[in-house]
């Protein structure tokens, strides 16, 4: 299982909400980049930066930003948050992102979703965030009557690299992530799962491995590793242990 820093990219500051309140944000730097290279010298093997304007206008809105961040690490990064169109997809896959996550389009189109993993074989991620088990649209600003199981089983077909599942109610919170719905998510399909949301101690990575057998592949720590809650280097030395 690998571990995965977060970078929320809000008005080119790196930040963190509060289950996704944009007007609920903390600000944690003003130089993404230099956190993106703390993280990698710390032996983080994969980046997950979030284009946080970008989720809620439905255009990318840091794609400079996201091109430095790429330009200056060697680590993998995986990208999401205002990619609506194919356009948007191969300018960051041809600038250094190595992952695309799509979220609101993935559920509203299915065709875009279908035709981008064709043509990006293994380098499309699906975001599902869902709050009580429904899944939310828009930055989470909206929300929809289809379940994130229901979603999950839908891309089953679809060939993507991984499914990125977001409990927004633990999001920035540090109560936990949700492990049973998550697993629970991971054991309906044949992707791989990479959880998110809540992550406070080591041991909720502790817990996120003993479960790992469902299809977790991963999970993304976010403003556990600012706040000092997780040291990133054992959280990363727990997972080569088991």
């Amino acid at each position: 299982m690998i571990i995965i820093p977060a970078i929320d990219l809000k008005n080119g500051q790196c930040v963190r909400l509060s289950q996704g309140r944009m007007e609920d944000a903390t600000i944690y730097s003003s130089d993404p980049v230099e956190v993106a290279l703390r993280w990698e010298s710390m032996g983080a093997q994969r980046l997950h930066i979030v284009d946080l304007d970008g989720a809620v206008s439905g255009i990318p809105r840091n794609k400079e930003l996201v091109k430095r961040i790429c330009a200056s690490v060697s680590m993998e990064v995986e990208l999401g948050g205002g990619i609506r169109d194919l356009a948007a997809v191969d300018e960051y896959l041809s600038v250094g992102v190595q992952y695309a996550i799509l979220g609101t389009a993935a559920v509203r189109d299915p065709a875009f979703r279908q035709s981008c993993c064709k043509q990006y074989p293994g380098r499309i991620i699906i975001g599902i965030d869902a709050l009580n088990g429904m899944v939310a649209l828009q930055g989470w600003t909206e929300s929809t009557q289809l379940s994130a199981v229901e979603l999950a089983r839908q891309l089953d077909a679809d060939a993507v690299a991984a499914i990125v599942y977001t409990d927004i109610s633990r999001d920035g919170m540090l109560t936990g992530p949700n492990i049973d719905e998550t697993a629970k998510l991971a054991a309906s399909i044949s992707i791989p799962v990479i959880a998110s949301g809540g992550m406070s101690h080591i041991e909720d990575v502790q817990k996120l491995l003993s479960v790992k057998a469902s299809g977790i592949m991963g999970v993304i720590i976010g403003r556990a590793l600012y706040t000092g809650g997780i040291n990133l280097k054992e959280a990363l030395a727990v997972t080569k242990t088991n």
